[in-house]
């Protein structure tokens, strides 16, 4: 698998372990005390660093730190949405879309050397 795909597969499912591990103690565990919520959430996180730090390390071969960052925010708004709404049951909002197209932005700019030299 080439560098760039690799990287994305493993930050996305990174993503999602930190996702619930940063959330989903507030639907899951709001009745329980605040430690206990965090230290399930060290123990979700500890997966998440599992799978993030090889991510990072495979895409800096060929990525900019600047560029794996902006990776990283989109990847984070492309998981956090569907979570938000299907998990946490919140109503999608047009922020989102707002959001997504400056991150979109970002990556023009993060990236525009890499594509113009394609």
């Amino acid at each position: 698998m080439h560098p760039i795909g690799l990287s994305i597969l493993l930050l996305t499912l990174s993503n999602v372990f930190m996702t619930f591990a940063w959330y989903a103690h507030l639907r899951e565990l709001n009745q329980k005390p605040w430690l206990v919520a965090a230290l399930i959430s060290w123990g979700i996180a500890f997966f998440e660093y599992m799978l993030q730090v090889p991510g990072n390390r495979i895409g800096f071969t060929v990525l900019s730190v600047a560029q794996l960052k902006i990776l990283q925010e989109v990847i984070t708004l492309s998981v956090f949405v569907p979570f938000a709404y299907f998990y946490m049951k919140e109503p999608l909002k047009l922020d989102y879309l707002w959001a997504a197209l400056c991150i979109l932005g970002a990556v023009y700019f993060v990236f525009r050397s890499k594509v113009g030299a394609a």
